[in-house]
């Protein structure tokens, strides 16, 4: 089992900037794929954000310019910096990894309003 715990999640206002951090922990042997996924109320989840081990990247067109994912493959982490959000960035964001198998973080709360 692999588990996650995210962080940096809060309230910002339109324009400005936030950190998300993803930590992995328990019987990590190859974590492959990670990244970011987000839910809006009434919404479906969906892809913000992927980082290969080997750091190629993929954005939803929503967030691309915006937001930057990375990760550090000798600690577990993966994070996602997003600069110029917008209301519409409103959402639960999940951290993912894949092991084999999906794994998912609680979900940390971003709230993008004035």
């Amino acid at each position: 089992q692999v588990q996650l715990v995210e962080s940096g999640g809060g309230l910002v206002q339109p324009g400005g900037s936030l950190r998300l951090s993803c930590a992995a922990s328990g019987s990590i042997r190859s974590i492959s794929v990670m990244g970011w996924y987000r839910q809006a109320p009434g919404k479906q989840r969906e892809l913000v954000a992927i980082i290969s081990s080997g750091g190629s990247t993929n954005y939803a067109d929503s967030v691309k310019g915006r937001f930057t994912i990375s990760r550090d493959n000798a600690k577990n982490t993966v994070s996602l910096q997003m600069n110029s959000l917008k209301p519409e960035d409103t959402a639960v964001y999940y951290c993912n990894v894949w092991q084999g198998v999906a794994y998912w973080g609680q979900g940390t709360q971003v709230t993008v309003s004035s």
